[in-house]
């Protein structure tokens, strides 16, 4: 993918929007502040922000977040409703996505319309919100499963009516990385006048990869939130979609990765859902390694086993005592503890670790690894 390195990408976070959409999370306007503000610390480019629509409320919030002067382009979320818009311009709000239902199997069991009146609906909303000097997103709600020419048809409209870009959603997180990457340019080349943005959900565990595939097809905005928050399985991760792009694609979108942790852990908090110690690229655990083999290649060059260091996303290195260490990991666990260990104590404890380690059924925690080596003092004596 570097043929694609000269290619502006502009990441767009929904944490604040489809990630407090996920069943059972609310953020409180004093965590939205503190989200936001760290997002647009690190570089992140666009927040969508909330939904006006909803209530006095969400407005005042929204508002706060404007009142900011924040350097990212603050978005909201609308129905192709005037009303919607109208709401969107009360909180001071400059950017609008304009939602519609693209899909026949939506526009006809959801809305009760036809693609007649979703096209009409798209000239009227869109034509109110660009003569009120908004920038637009038209975003096409269940576009994976809609038809390819009718989105096209779509998408000519809103570029003739002034919109800035289409947003081409997954809904049901159903594309393969092929497919998306097929679609997003058929329609990028039918209508290259007007940006492309790729919404992907993570029903199938393919959102990243699909973020990418939607890039390579064209796009040249991504959606992403922190910890891939949002409905059902979520969204396409802020962190991964970044990180994949600077190491799988070569390509460094602006953003300060080394917050990456930092924003993680706070938007666990305030949607108490935990970050996984394992979790892709924030993991608390994700640079730990145990294996003999792995852990004397991480010691030698830490390139041996690591895409990148721990610490160009905010996390550190962890070499962790347990059933499948090597004398060289028990050495470095020791160390780690302030106690000096030759080879040959090492291999005297190796034994012991490791059978210590199955007990458990875990790895070994400092105090474990004290006992065990005054074990062997006294084994000497």
């Amino acid at each position: 993918m570097n043929v694609l390195s000269a290619k502006p990408v502009f990441i767009g976070d929904t944490t604040l929007r489809d990630g407090e959409q996920t069943a059972g999370v609310v953020f409180s306007a004093k965590e939205k502040i503190a989200i936001a503000k760290k997002l647009d610390a690190m570089g992140v480019h666009e927040l969508e922000c909330g939904i006006p629509a909803m209530g006095k409320e969400e407005r005042s919030t929204i508002r706060a977040l404007v009142d900011l002067g924040l350097s990212a382009r603050l978005i909201t979320w609308n129905r192709a409703l005037i009303p919607d818009i109208e709401a969107s311009i009360s909180c001071g709000i400059t950017a609008v996505d304009i939602s519609l239902c693209v899909s026949d199997i939506m526009i006809e069991s959801k809305i009760n319309k036809s693609r007649e009146w979703v096209k009409e609906q798209l000239r009227r909303a869109l034509g109110f919100a660009k003569s009120r000097g908004l920038y637009v997103c038209v975003g096409g709600e269940d576009a994976s499963r809609a038809d390819l020419s009718f989105l096209g048809e779509l998408m000519q409209i809103a570029a003739a009516s002034g919109a800035d870009r289409f947003r081409f959603c997954d809904t049901l997180g159903i594309l393969d990385p092929f497919t998306m990457q097929e679609k997003v340019a058929a329609l990028t080349a039918a209508v290259p006048q007007l940006d492309v943005e790729v919404h992907a959900h993570n029903d199938l565990g393919l959102a990243t990869a699909n973020a990418l595939a939607g890039f390579r097809g064209g796009a040249s905005y991504i959606s992403t939130t922190v910890n891939g928050l949002g409905e059902r399985a979520g969204n396409a991760a802020l962190e991964e979609v970044v990180m994949a792009l600077k190491v799988a694609c070569g390509i460094d979108v602006g953003i300060d990765t080394r917050r990456l942790a930092a924003i993680s852990r706070l938007v666990g908090k305030a949607s108490n859902r935990g970050v996984p110690a394992w979790k892709a690229v924030v993991g608390e655990r994700v640079f730990s390694h145990e294996s003999g083999v792995h852990t004397d290649g991480v010691l030698k060059n830490p390139a041996n086993y690591e895409v990148f260091p721990p610490e160009e996303v905010g996390l550190s290195r962890h070499i962790v005592a347990g059933k499948h260490s090597g004398t060289n990991g028990i050495v470095e666990c020791y160390r780690q503890i302030g106690i000096p260990l030759s080879i040959e104590e090492a291999q005297k404890l190796m034994a012991r670790v490791r059978s210590a380690s199955q007990l458990i059924k875990g790895p070994l925690q400092p105090q474990d690894l004290i006992r065990l080596h005054e074990t062997l003092t006294l084994a000497a004596a």
